[in-house]
């Protein structure tokens, strides 16, 4: 099933972009992984945030976990299938478009990150 999705999302991108499929999912990848988190330090609950960089290997999990999930999001009570949601998910985050959900989820998380440098 998983294959069926991603080979017709693959056949989408190419006839909506006419582009390399494989070269759309790169940059969607390399677009919407964030650079820098924050996170919890501290203990005996004295908590705070600490802005820290994200390795490369997090960034790619936290960039595919994002576009996945804006991907089954927006599929959601909608007619549009997996497949197109999916297809407009990589094509937005590979222009680094806003109406991406993976998009606009790194610019969050970088946005609290240098808050709390």
């Amino acid at each position: 099933m998983a294959v069926h999705i991603v080979k017709h999302t693959m056949e989408l991108i190419n006839l909506l972009t006419d582009q390399n499929p494989i070269q759309v999912i790169v940059d969607a990848v390399i677009n919407s992984g964030p650079r820098e988190d924050a996170a919890r330090i501290g203990s005996a609950g004295m908590v705070r945030r600490q802005a820290v960089d994200i390795s490369p290997l997090r960034r790619v999990n936290q960039a595919l976990y994002l576009l996945t999930t804006g991907a089954h999001e927006s599929s959601f009570r909608n007619i549009k299938t997996i497949v197109e949601c999916l297809a407009d998910e990589l094509i937005n985050a590979a222009k680094g478009s806003s109406n991406s959900f993976a998009i606009k989820k790194k610019d969050e998380i970088d946005r609290v990150a240098k808050a709390n440098r």
